[in-house]
């Protein structure tokens, strides 16, 4: 018999993996709603009228296309069919998608939702999206994404709060992150000073192998990219940037004082990085200006953030940014945003690697009670029902089998305690609470095991 299997690019988690993602979750959740976002949904399938075209060709390709249900060849002529153009194909017998990401949806509802909501309006979403891309290390076709948004307002308040968030998500977590943060606008300013707009991408390249391969390479790789020697001349301040966030700003601005765009990129990052690197809202984690920082160039129009991990070797956990017109594909033009997004499946692995879950986290029972027959069971009944309304997570042996295959559950399960009630402790009033770790063994009343357990 074949054994079954899942599509590649996929996974199971089992309850021990489940505990762990429920705890990062549940973390990035709480802290959501600390500052005041609500959480949305949207459904697992859009129209493909919603997803395609906004994610560019490469992304139209990589999306799950469902099709339609019944005959879903009915709209396809032979010549169609014969011609086997699978993007045509594909807009005739199928209507619907599995999507992408969260911020079209997003976008979409906004749109539909218009009327009903509170502007500004914080949103965070909590959900699996899908790729057909080709699955290798890190990288699946079914993913979560925790995205919080803030749309409605431009007031970069909301990037303060945003890092504020970041900052807390890790040191909640134990994680020592260095969160980086750029701006569009002094991209844009470099390239305009210089006049090389369409180089912006291939400058923060080479800029940022300065410490790798030195300054003499990055100034060759830039002659290589097309750039003059004069364009090279006047970027020097700018690969050689160093010293604090202020120094390096007041670097940039000198930089930049003949660009308007440029140098409301400085004012913009300055207002940020006032606050939280001050005693008006101090962050636990280093945040620190760096020009190489370019995610995202087509989408972002402000303030760029990504968040990397100091301890483990591993991508960038978080990432975000200001954008300027997130329902502008769906004819509502205006609305400007500034969002964040926890890459979970990172934060995990990093996670584990650090060996940092909290013990109560992954352990689920907290105690089992051993089943030693009808007698037995009906006497620890009740008090198995008094334990778990105090909070605690209780369960019973469904059988009496041998002691050993019952304990031997308790171990495989990491179960810390188990009660033990035979005709001694019955006739006592009482049950014996062993201590799985320790070994160690009380005789106590029903109304004692619960703080002895907690």
């Amino acid at each position: 018999m074949n054994k079954p299997s899942i599509p590649k690019g996929t996974r199971d988690f089992g309850p021990v993996e489940m505990a762990k993602r429920n705890y990062i979750f549940n973390t990035i959740r709480e802290v959501y709603a600390l500052y005041g976002f609500q959480q949305i949904e949207t459904p697992a399938m859009e129209t493909l009228q919603t997803l395609m075209g906004k994610y560019g060709e490469e992304g139209d390709k990589l999306l799950f296309k469902v099709l339609n249900s019944g005959d879903c060849l009915s709209k396809c002529s032979d010549e169609e069919l014969l011609a086997r153009n699978p993007l045509h194909l594909a807009s005739k017998m199928c209507e619907k998608g599995l999507r992408y990401d969260l911020t079209v949806p997003f976008a979409r509802y906004v749109v539909m939702h218009r009327e009903e909501l509170q502007l500004p309006f914080k949103r965070y979403q909590i959900q699996p999206v899908w790729r057909a891309d080709r699955p290798q290390k890190g990288r699946y076709r079914e993913f979560y994404q925790c995205d919080a948004d803030v749309v409605g307002s431009d007031s970069l308040l909301n990037e303060v709060e945003l890092m504020q968030i970041v900052d807390e998500v890790f040191s909640r977590f134990g994680i020592r992150v260095q969160i980086k943060i750029n701006n569009r606008k002094i991209l844009s300013g470099i390239a305009e000073v210089i006049g090389a707009a369409d180089k912006i991408v291939d400058i923060t390249v080479a800029i940022d192998k300065l410490d790798k391969i030195g300054i003499d390479n990055v100034n060759q790789e830039l002659r290589e990219d097309g750039l003059t020697e004069e364009q090279i001349q006047k970027l020097q301040p700018i690969i050689m940037l160093s010293g604090t966030n202020d120094e390096k700003l007041a670097t940039i601005a000198d930089v930049l004082a003949s660009s308007e765009t440029g140098m409301r990129g400085v004012e913009e990052t300055r207002a940020i990085l006032s606050p939280l690197t001050s005693h008006l809202s101090p962050l636990r984690n280093e945040i620190q200006l760096d020009l190489t920082l370019a995610r995202g160039l087509n989408y972002y129009t402000g303030a760029i953030f990504e968040v990397k991990a100091l301890d483990v070797q591993i991508g960038s956990i978080t990432g975000g940014g200001r954008y300027d017109n997130l329902t502008g594909i769906f004819g509502m033009p205006g609305l400007s945003g500034v969002g964040i997004s926890f890459g979970a499946d990172r934060i995990y692995d990093v996670l584990n690697q650090l060996d940092l879950y909290p013990k109560d986290s992954v352990t689920s029972t907290q105690v089992l009670f051993i089943n030693f027959g009808d007698k037995e069971t009906a006497y620890c009944l009740p008090i198995l029902n008094k334990v778990r309304a105090q909070g605690i997570r209780a369960e019973i042996f469904p059988d009496s089998a041998k002691m050993k295959k019952q304990m031997s559950y308790a171990n495989a399960k990491q179960i810390p305690f188990v009660v033990l009630a035979g005709e001694n402790e019955i006739n006592a009033g009482k049950v014996t609470l062993k201590n799985m770790e320790t070994g160690e063994q009380q005789l106590l009343t029903p109304d004692e095991l619960a703080s002895a357990i907690a």
